[in-house]
């Protein structure tokens, strides 16, 4: 606690009377009744309240808070007036804080605080008091409220909501201009003293801001502050209570404060001349550079306009505006030409989009600046004189001829010589060609007008002394028409002429067709070659003719078929013929002229026999065919014999091996050495006539002795089959084939007496029976045959 807190609490110890005195003032009553009547109180529930007047009144209490004494604190004392002083009565308080916060001596009613009070945390206690026979337990009197009040002392200092403040005022701003409002809190009794009284002060930030004392204001304190010197500020501020003086208790907080722009800054080129430079070849739309203004505002105050406003390249080149950056980018708007002019010279001004009228009095928010463009020289390809060429041919001229010429020139200023070619892709055929120094087209085969009458070439031209600048133009070639086609028939015709033909009856209309293409149109004239007898033409002048009869009635049987020529001629210049002769048939038709057989054959068919006739005629013949065919196969079918003629036809019975084998690389054959060495028969082997899930496990056979007879097999073979459930069935055949062991007189081929020194001898065939007497009678007599 300081000096200033100490003197404090003295001073109002010694102020205020009722500190002085512990005991609790009261006042007795001048009626012996403990309890009068008084005013009635009107309740909510309808019911008349009585007011009770006690024997003694409560004052207030007062207490300093945070007492910082080793003893409890003493609050004040409680009596009745029916205290005797002997001790039958007993004191109890209740309320805020009884018992643990404030606590009373039960026989002399005294009051202490146990702990030390925070006003901050309670300003003041409500309780109540009532004094009781300490034997009947009964109270002596009613029970009367009373409130502790705590006494602030200076013990909080002012505080702010923050730690830290961010404000912004705009530069430029006039002195007082308000910026932020801070204030703080103290939570000291602000009704009490001036324990809650804050005054604000600066201590950084001047000469920039000041602070109003009562109310925290911050205000510029500087003109005309500008952001680009200097844009962020740090201001502090403390609040301090006890009206400001010596001893009161200080909170500090910081406020950054940033001047904010405004347009108070025109734009400037950062050099009054630029020099750019371009190329006479770059198309239109080309950007050839850039200029920028420098605005040291932000944001929009810094947006800038270009435009070109004088100079004598303002019809060559355009500016635009770049919002991203803003920068102006200078483009091309025509084509260049270095031959033409060299230099441009434009004037640009950039100006502010956004200007604040505040500061006009700074100048004009624009800026000017010349820009030089110099245009380079470029290499150019020749230039034809135009864009595309049409040239008019007729067909007939002669090989060699020029049709045209086409001319180009270097546009440089070093002039280089030019050579001329066709490019072949347009002119497959070679029908034309160029002359590389002059450009003269002309022609290098015959033309025609019928096979193609236009041609599309594409020439180009080629600097000489650089071949790669080069220039294509189109040339467009029509071939004119010549009349050098005769008019021919429009369609192959195929006419007749009935027998009963009268003269002057139509029997065909023909017309013609020309591939030229005169300017006045086709006009064909028909006529015959000789005058005929029995045909004429008519020409109907619209290029068709009709072809009559000039006799009554035709003969097939004497002649067939007629030949007219017919003479086709057009009227363009040179006049073109042509003959046409028209293949005219004689037939037999009915009696409204439709044609019915035109062949002499058919005159020897019957005269009743028609097409459906043939037909079924036709059909009858086919069906005898079919017919003699079936029976042949029927009759080689009844040829073949069955193997068994009776009449139960047992052939599904029958088991029959009939397998030839492969030799002796066959190793799937059938093992005739099974025969001989029955023990080597395969264990459960299955049958493949009989399904597998119904077949018995076969039963092992006992193998046969060796040197068993193979007739004694056989039969031992056969007893199994009869008795094994899983053999086949009894009218089942099987069969066993048996070769026997070698034969005692060895081989009987001939092919190993090649192989003896001497001659064979076969006498011992005598001795094998009658079986081999015919050998030994063909070999037995070898000698004497040789001998003779």
């Amino acid at each position: 606690m300081t000096i200033y807190q100490f003197l404090l609490l003295f001073l109002l110890w010694v102020c205020l009377p009722h500190f002085c005195s512990p005991e609790i003032m009261f006042r007795r009553t001048s009626m012996p009744q403990k309890r009068i009547l008084g005013a009635r109180v009107p309740r909510s529930d309808g019911k008349i309240l009585h007011r009770q007047k006690r024997g003694w009144m409560w004052n207030q209490f007062f207490l300093l808070e945070e007492y910082t004494g080793s003893d409890y604190q003493y609050v004040g004392k409680l009596h009745s007036d029916q205290d005797k002083g002997d001790g039958s009565l007993k004191y109890i308080l209740s309320g805020d804080g009884a018992g643990t916060l404030f606590i009373i001596d039960e026989k002399t009613g005294d009051i202490h605080a146990t702990r030390r009070i925070d006003r901050e945390e309670k300003a003041f206690y409500t309780l109540r008091a009532q004094a009781i026979n300490r034997r009947t337990l009964r109270p002596v009197e009613p029970e009367s409220e009373f409130v502790i009040k705590i006494h602030d002392i200076n013990d909080n200092e002012p505080t702010f909501p923050e730690e830290i403040y961010t404000a912004s005022v705009p530069e430029m701003s006039v002195v007082g201009t308000s910026v932020v409002q801070v204030t703080a809190t103290d939570a000291d009794d602000p009704s009490y003293g001036n324990s809650a009284r804050v005054i604000y002060s600066i201590l950084q930030g001047q000469p920039y801001f000041s602070v109003e004392p009562e109310t925290g204001i911050i205000r510029t304190a500087l003109p005309n502050m500008n952001r680009e010197n200097r844009e962020q500020y740090q201001v502090v501020i403390q609040a301090k209570d006890m009206g400001g003086q010596m001893g009161g208790l200080s909170g500090t907080t910081t406020v950054n404060i940033t001047l904010t722009d405004v347009n108070d800054n025109p734009p400037r080129f950062p050099q009054n001349t630029i020099h750019l430079r371009v190329l006479e070849s770059s198309p239109v739309g080309t950007s050839i550079g850039r200029v920028k203004a420098t605005d040291a505002d932000t944001g929009e105050n810094a947006e800038v306009e270009y435009r070109i406003i004088d100079g004598d390249g303002t019809d060559m080149f355009d500016i635009r505006t770049e919002k991203d950056t803003q920068e102006g980018i200078i483009t091309v708007k025509k084509p260049l030409d270095y031959e033409s002019r060299r230099l441009y010279t434009l004037k640009v001004e950039a100006e502010n989009t956004h200007v604040d009228p505040r500061f006009y009095y700074l100048g004009p928010f624009k800026d000017t600046a010349i820009v030089k463009i110099s245009i380079e020289d470029v290499d150019e390809p020749p230039v034809f004189s135009r864009s595309s060429y049409l040239f008019e041919v007729h067909e007939d001229i002669e090989v060699g001829t020029i049709i045209g010429t086409v001319m180009a020139r270097d546009p440089d200023s070093t002039s280089s010589p030019i050579r001329f070619s066709l490019d072949r892709h347009t002119d497959l055929d070679r029908i034309f060609n160029i002359h590389s120094g002059n450009g003269s087209l002309y022609t290098s085969k015959p033309l025609d007008r019928e096979l193609s009458q236009w041609h599309n070439l594409t020439v180009i031209a080629a600097e000489i002394n650089n071949p790669k600048e080069m220039t294509r133009v189109a040339v467009f070639v029509r071939i004119l028409d010549v009349n050098d086609n005769a008019p021919q028939f429009a369609v192959f015709y195929d006419t007749f002429v009935c027998e009963n033909a009268r003269p002057g009856q139509l029997i065909q209309t023909i017309s013609a067709v020309d591939k030229d293409d005169p300017l006045g149109g086709q006009k064909f004239f028909f006529s015959l070659a000789a005058v005929n007898p029995n045909f004429t033409v008519q020409d109907n002048e619209d290029n068709t003719a009709r072809i009559l009869t000039r006799k009554n009635g035709f003969s097939r049987h004497e002649i067939s078929t007629y030949l007219l020529p017919v003479v086709i001629s057009d009227n363009d210049y040179p006049i073109q013929s042509s003959t046409g002769t028209l293949t005219i048939r004689v037939c037999a038709c009915d009696s409204q002229g439709n044609m019915q057989s035109c062949s002499a054959e058919a005159l020897l068919l019957p005269a009743g026999l028609s097409t459906g006739a043939l037909v079924a005629i036709l059909l009858c013949i086919i069906i005898l065919l079919v017919i003699v065919v079936l029976f042949a196969a029927l009759k080689r079918q009844r040829k073949k014999e069955p193997l068994i003629l009776s009449k139960e036809d047992i052939r599904d019975n029958i088991v029959s091996y009939n397998d030839e084998g492969g030799g002796e690389e066959d190793t799937q054959a059938f093992d005739i050495g099974t025969l001989r060495n029955p023990a080597a028969i395969e264990e459960k082997k299955l049958r493949r006539d009989i399904i597998p899930e119904t077949l018995f496990i076969p039963r092992r056979t006992p193998t046969a002795p060796d040197n068993t007879d193979v007739r004694d097999f056989i039969n031992e073979r056969l007893k199994e089959h009869d008795l094994d459930p899983t053999a086949p069935p009894y009218d089942s055949l099987a069969t066993y084939a048996y070769e026997g062991n070698d034969s005692i007189a060895e081989s009987l081929s001939s092919l190993e007496s090649g192989t003896t020194d001497g001659d064979q001898n076969y006498d011992y065939l005598r001795e094998w029976g009658p079986r081999f007497n015919k050998l030994a009678e063909m070999y037995g007599g070898g000698e004497s045959d040789k001998d003779s």
